[in-house]
């Protein structure tokens, strides 16, 4: 990579399509930085919403009655049978079972 010293009497030999070129290419990378900061950004929302969710889970009784979301709409009676094991969507309609306290563990950190 060239330094900035270099760049800039190359930039200026260049022809303005070139300059375009480089301005378009730029403006791209650009762009997927931002997309790649919002889709952190999202992350991060839903991982401390997921955390706040499992604490208030914690602190219920077992044989509490509650909703269970189905989808972001619809939601169905249940009992909470064991609140030390949730249920855990790893992505892509997949699941896994993990105990509460080891799942806190990791997302805390």
């Amino acid at each position: 990579m060239a330094s900035r010293g270099m760049m800039i009497p190359e930039l200026e030999k260049m022809s303005v399509e070139q300059l375009k070129a480089i301005k378009e290419q730029t403006d791209m990378e650009v762009n997927l930085l931002q997309d790649s900061l919002t889709n952190i950004r999202t992350a991060t929302t839903r991982l401390d919403l997921a955390s706040t969710a499992l604490q208030d889970l914690s602190i219920r009784p077992e044989g509490k009655k509650m909703l269970v979301p189905l989808t972001a709409s619809l939601y169905v009676p249940g009992t909470l049978d064991d609140a030390q094991k949730v249920l855990v969507d790893v992505g892509t309609g997949y699941f896994i079972e993990v105990v509460l306290t080891r799942f806190t563990a990791l997302i805390i950190t």
